[in-house]
């Protein structure tokens, strides 16, 4: 039920209605005269707020069926999303080494020139099929920060020769190193994530390399729009008169000896630059190709993560994870979704419930006692 409403079925009043003659009036009230304007709203059906309007008037009739079809639309959709998300195969390692027993203890306080490498056994007793993606995730790193977010040239990643060898002022103090100017600048490149992962499959004595794919983990749109090389054959001769970011072991234009995976289009340093929202997060980091036929792509087996281990967490308390996991048409391992699917609508069912009984006991009584005698 509803009352429906319409200006025209109110009598409009004129201006003319609004003027008042009084006897006291001085030379500024005169008819007329410059007097002080009103501020009176206008007589219109949008000022004065007489424009067509739908009221509904909430009745057991509408809210007991809305109730119950938002409730048996949820629960599947809950049920379904769930089990899809319960399907996803995932496996995580923590590989800071904090704790003394751990291979990568010892990276801690290393202190040779080389780098440090630590090799991880571990076994997965279920089979990962399909595409399987690996990631690494930190801890406790705060990329949503104000100033860490700002501390980038957008115009410099995308290739702009002038911004190259100018930076913006948004990357100090990561804008110029001994006069020059660093490529790429800015806090988000200088702690980029530099760990190495392997992934070895155990059979017997030997150690089989798991093929890992460094190409086509960065966005589309990334890769081709928002990052882009400056024009030149030769990477080192067009980054000439540039300096690495400080952190870097190598500069930018020997990220990779692949042409279309180099400097500013490297798809690790891609991934890198799009900050995450949250302290705790994991970004792509490699992809493994599903096999031919009926294997597996990760069947049962041991397993061994080796680790070039460069980036420290241990300063700031962080903590470095390699998670392995697969996907469905919903994405990702996301139980939560499902569950507040699951969650909302057995509470609107329950409503329901409660308040068919409640106007099944008490709605005849008050409709029996508007009835006069």
């Amino acid at each position: 039920m509803a009352i429906n409403y319409n200006a025209k079925d109110e009598v409009d009043g004129g201006h003319g209605s609004s003027l008042v003659v009084g006897s006291h009036a001085g030379p500024g009230n005169a008819i007329g005269g410059g007097g002080p304007k009103s501020r009176r709203p206008d007589n219109t059906a949008f000022k004065q707020q007489r424009l067509p309007a739908w009221q509904p008037i909430l009745t057991a009739g509408t809210v007991l069926p809305a109730f119950f079809i938002v409730g048996l639309i949820f629960i599947p959709i809950g049920i379904g999303v769930f089990v899809t998300s319960n399907n996803i195969r995932e496996f995580e390692i923590d590989y800071t080494g904090t704790d003394e027993k751990d291979p990568c203890n010892k990276c801690l306080s290393w202190n040779d020139t080389k780098p440090c490498i630590c090799d991880i056994n571990f076994t997965l007793e279920q089979p990962f099929e399909g595409y399987v993606f690996m990631y690494y995730g930190l801890s406790n790193f705060y990329q949503n920060h104000r100033r860490y977010v700002k501390s980038r040239d957008d115009s410099q990643l995308n290739g702009d020769l002038n911004s190259l060898r100018n930076p913006s002022k948004e990357c100090e103090p990561y804008r110029k190193d001994q006069d020059k100017p660093i490529a790429p600048c800015g806090a988000i490149a200088n702690s980029m994530f530099n760990d190495t992962l392997e992934l070895f499959q155990m059979n017997d004595s030997s150690l089989i390399r798991v093929p890992l794919h460094k190409k086509g983990i960065a966005w589309w749109t990334d890769k081709n729009v928002k990052f882009r090389n400056p024009h030149g054959s030769n990477l080192s001769e067009v980054f000439k008169g540039t300096t690495k970011p400080i952190n870097w072991p190598k500069p930018v234009y020997e990220l990779d000896e692949d042409d279309d995976n180099n400097g500013f289009i490297n798809e690790d340093f891609i991934v890198w630059m799009r900050t995450a929202a949250l302290p705790t997060f994991r970004k792509l980091y490699r992809l493994i190709e599903k096999k031919g036929g009926l294997h597996p792509t990760l069947p049962v087996g041991q397993y061994l993560l080796r680790v070039t281990y460069n980036y420290p967490v241990h300063s700031f308390d962080g903590r470095k994870r390699m998670i392995l996991s697969t996907i469905s048409w919903m994405g990702g391992k996301n139980p939560f979704l499902g569950i507040a699917y699951i969650a909302v609508g057995s509470i609107c069912f329950l409503l329901g419930v409660v308040l068919l009984v409640i106007h099944h006991k008490y709605g005849n009584r008050n409709n029996s006692a508007d009835i006069p005698n």
